[in-house]
């Protein structure tokens, strides 16, 4: 049985500049990430993890090479469409936060549905729904700076997983926290896989690999090496089908 995953990359290159000066921050990446798996990426500074991360999630373009994400082609795209399902499918966590500081955490939340035209009440209840799923429902009428490190980093998974969103992109989302915050944010986003979303996560710590289902490393923009496994098909079935 053929399962899609949510995220392919199909020997995806990316060059920035033209002939002689070209610099390739990527060279023939091929890589899958299916519902329920967290993929961590690993690689020194400037082997190409940031820019895999924007491609997955349709803030860059590859230079050759194919990114679908729920087996939709992002090149093939227009640019309204590629924001609506970057709105609805994918959701970012970056190690900056990107919280907007005038909207509280609720708002925050919420701003995606909002521009995605639901209903401010509705887009409110699952904005209150995604931050109790990650444990701060107390935080939803704080503003920003009025939260610490880890809060602001739990609202902004809350937001990057609101509406149930299928794939899940974190760039060094525990960069910025200290080790106990950190182990209790991987903790979320561990649960939320678990839970059926596909996560990509880069990160420099293989102590925060080690949550990660599969390891793959980058090196001058290409694949050297990956620990574990693709799920195969059994494993991705519902066990009340597959008996």
């Amino acid at each position: 049985m053929s399962i899609r995953p949510v995220l392919s990359m199909e020997d995806v290159c990316r060059a920035y500049g033209a002939a002689e000066t070209a610099v390739r921050a990527l060279e023939g990446v091929t890589l899958q990430v299916y519902a329920g798996e967290l993929v961590a990426v690993m690689g020194p500074s400037g082997s190409g993890k940031s820019t895999l991360l924007h491609l997955a999630g349709g803030l860059d373009k590859p230079t050759s090479g194919r990114v679908l994400v729920e087996g939709a082609d992002l090149g093939s795209l227009k640019p309204g469409q590629l924001a609506a399902l970057r709105r609805r499918a994918v959701g970012f966590v970056f190690q900056d936060f990107n919280l907007i500081p005038s909207l509280t955490a609720a708002e925050n939340v919420a701003l995606p549905l909002e521009l995605d035209g639901e209903r401010v009440r509705d887009a409110r209840r699952s904005a209150f729904e995604s931050l109790e799923s990650v444990g701060v429902p107390e935080l939803a009428d704080r503003y920003p700076d009025i939260m610490s490190g880890g809060q602001q980093q739990r609202v902004a998974i809350a937001r990057a997983l609101v509406a149930k969103r299928r794939l899940v992109l974190a760039d060094e989302p525990t960069g910025a926290l200290d080790s106990q915050t950190g182990e209790a944010v991987l903790r979320v986003l561990r649960a939320r896989c678990d839970d059926g979303v596909a996560g990509l996560m880069v990160t420099h710590e293989a102590r925060h690999a080690a949550w990660a289902d599969r390891v793959i490393f980058l090196r001058d923009g290409v694949v050297v090496d990956s620990t574990g496994a693709p799920p195969n098909a059994d494993s991705l079935l519902d066990p009340v089908v597959a008996t």
